[in-house]
């Protein structure tokens, strides 16, 4: 079992965003830092092709915290976030054992 609970973090840079990452590309890590000031800690962190640009796995103390951190990301206009809690497969298991 895990301490925190995992989210994925699936996003797309708006026009903006893009700007953005072209002038400074190290604001990428600038924001991971500003997500620890949450307590939102980035697991891993993927650039993909496909329909999204980013894929974040992080953890965190709950869902409300991710939820603070998507508002508070998104309403900068750079980036649109699409946020998932993910549950650990040996945690999903365990319930369906027990009956």
């Amino acid at each position: 079992m895990n301490c925190m609970p995992h989210y994925i973090l699936l996003s797309n840079l708006t026009d903006e965003g893009w700007k953005t990452i072209k002038e400074k590309p190290e604001r990428i890590k600038e924001v991971n830092k500003e997500l620890q000031a949450y307590g939102v800690r980035v697991l891993s962190q993927y650039a993909v092709l496909g329909p999204y640009d980013f894929v974040n796995i992080v953890e965190a103390p709950n869902n409300e915290t991710i939820a603070k951190v998507s508002i508070e990301l998104g309403s900068r206009g750079t980036i649109k976030i699409l946020s998932m809690a993910a549950i650990p497969i040996e945690d999903f298991i365990m319930p369906m054992k027990k009956r």
